[in-house]
């Protein structure tokens, strides 16, 4: 990896939340979940009383099956295996877009040869089906999700971990994670790292402003301000 430090002196990792900040999947998720609940349990609109911002995708399961009064035991695995089955046929929607700014953030910081993850509540198939649908996964080394760990505030160590396997040593201060809710900002600031926070989610900007965010944007419409924000802070 030695060309690597050449071409990033900075020695960052830049870790991305999924829904709200990189995309809209339409409601996929929320659908999946859903159907695979119908399909399981045979309960209709079983997470319509749930929120999901923040959360991993076995939290949000796990919410579901504890309110409808089921058992954790082998139900967990049934849902996760349905869900996936059935995102595969919701992520192909009209209403699925990629969020402002985003693929100019993303091949900037790839011109500057800044390492990309992913840091999210999605189970990894399912954040890779849907920025699969999106043709994104190949700006992403590796990451942590919600498969790795059902609590968000374990997993950047996790995505540390993972990147060091392949070579890349970071601190979690040399890490910035960039999401759009309050989970994604404390699961950074728990371990020293900074955060981006983005109103392109279900919280506005003043609502971010009140959290530990290191900087807050409306959107990654004007994305020099967030690659200023990365390359201007060393460790």
């Amino acid at each position: 990896m030695r060309d690597w430090f050449i071409i990033n002196p900075m020695k960052k990792l830049v870790l991305f939340d999924i829904d709200g900040t990189l995309i809209t999947a339409g409601g996929a998720g929320t659908r999946s979940l859903n159907r695979a609940f119908h399909a399981v349990m045979e309960i209709e609109d079983a997470f319509k009383t749930i929120s999901m911002a923040g959360k991993t995708d076995i939290q949000i399961i796990k919410e579901g099956l504890g309110l409808h009064g089921f058992s954790m035991d082998g139900n967990i695995g049934k849902m996760l295996e349905a869900y996936l089955h059935f995102l595969t046929e919701e992520i192909n929607n009209p209403l699925k877009k990629l969020k402002p700014g985003v693929q100019e953030t993303l091949d900037l910081l790839k011109q500057e040869g800044i390492p990309l993850g992913l840091l999210t509540g999605n189970l990894e198939s399912g954040a890779r089906i849907k920025l699969g649908s999106f043709e994104l996964n190949e700006y992403f080394i590796d990451g942590a999700f919600g498969s790795d760990h059902e609590d968000r505030d374990e997993l950047l160590p996790i995505a540390i971990q993972k990147f060091a396997k392949k070579g890349f040593a970071f601190s979690p201060q040399e890490c910035i994670v960039i999401g759009d809710t309050p989970r994604d900002v404390q699961c950074a600031k728990v371990h020293g790292a900074k955060c981006i926070a983005v109103a392109t989610g279900p919280y506005q900007k003043e609502e971010l402003l009140k959290t530990n965010a290191d900087i807050v944007f409306d959107s990654l419409a004007e994305p020099r301000g967030c690659i200023e924000f990365i390359k201007g802070h060393h460790s």
